[in-house]
């Protein structure tokens, strides 16, 4: 069974887009509820950085939230920064957010690696693996209800999120001690780079610990199309802004990540991050595919226009999921 994940950044740059911010959000919501309607088992992934001029996704908890009242079926998946919050606010907004979802909230916590917003938060980069036991942690104990203590505070949160004894914990990042910090904290991987899921394998066997993570992206971020030729077009410079400015982020980081700078949209092409295929290809690929291989989609990829983003949502839906086994991590 594949895992199907679409993801949102809410990002409008003036380098690709005419369209607001409010305009960005309005078609993500309106999205997110169209794919609820099929009630299919799809994970609904909401982004976070920081200090971005395109507006990306800064307060991914509001945003699912947002999504969680125009939902019955997805899983609304968080991305939390965890270093840069604080723990005893994210459980108690990640509680709330269970409620409002009755019970379909997830969180990924991540490390951060973008220098910028290191400093913004004052946050050592050494200090990131600590701050990621020290908060995963906090978060457990506040689920519970009872009394705890942090950082020598006495503490106590509610309310208990509806999912017991916890909503998800999906670990995420791009080195061998987030793999292997993920399998003694988390429920689950999501790792930067494929050949991290070994490690972390191998370290849930050491722990006694039944692996549960997300397998390789054999078509990177999908882009179903009548078309590919023509679609890549249209879709190439929102991809390359995006490729680009993450390219960006990783310089002066040790990180391994999908991203790669581009000039053009043949070395775009190269590279492979994104791929824009005709259904029957997809479904021939996904004959292929491992149990817990994703299908990744980013329908918004850069701001990218509204109708070419919900043609190649329909696409995939309408001809490429009713043929595929899904499921989630």
């Amino acid at each position: 069974m594949a895992f199907v994940s679409v993801k949102y950044e809410c990002r409008a740059p003036a380098a690709t887009t005419e369209v607001s911010l409010a305009q960005i959000y309005d078609t993500t919501l309106e999205q997110i509820a169209w794919i609820d309607s099929l009630g299919l088992p799809v994970t609904i992934n909401f982004c976070e950085h920081h200090g971005v001029e395109d507006g990306y996704l800064p307060s991914p908890l509001l945003m699912a939230a947002a999504a969680a009242r125009l939902t019955r079926h997805v899983r609304l998946q968080v991305n939390v920064l965890l270093p840069y919050l604080d723990p005893l606010r994210v459980a108690e907004d990640v509680a709330v957010l269970d409620h409002l979802s009755h019970g379909r909230a997830e969180v990924l916590l991540l490390g951060g690696y973008v220098g910028s917003e290191l400093a913004m938060f004052g946050v050592d980069p050494r200090e990131r693996g600590r701050l990621m036991e020290e908060g995963v942690r906090a978060l457990k104990e506040a689920w519970t209800g009872e009394p705890f203590t942090y950082r020598g505070r006495p503490a106590r949160v509610f309310p208990r999120p509806l999912q017991q004894p916890h909503p998800p914990i999906f670990m995420g990042g791009n080195a061998a001690p987030a793999a292997r910090r993920a399998a003694r904290e988390g429920d689950a991987f999501i790792g930067g780079m494929p050949h991290l899921n070994e490690i972390y394998v191998k370290e849930c066997a050491a722990l006694g610990k039944p692996p549960r993570f997300q397998g390789e992206l054999p078509m990177g971020f999908l882009y179903v199309s009548e078309d590919p030729e023509r679609d890549w077009a249209r879709l190439a410079p929102f991809c390359l802004y995006e490729t680009n400015c993450y390219a960006r982020w990783q310089q002066g980081s040790s990180v391994d990540m999908l991203f790669g700078s581009a000039v053009s949209a043949d070395e775009l092409k190269k590279l492979g991050t994104y791929q824009v295929l005709r259904a029957e290809e997809v479904l021939a690929r996904a004959a292929r595919m491992a149990p817990n291989d994703a299908f990744m989609l980013h329908p918004l990829v850069g701001g990218l226009d509204a109708d070419l983003s919900w043609e190649t949502l329909r696409n995939f839906f309408g001809k490429v999921a009713p043929h595929i086994a899904m499921n989630g991590i």
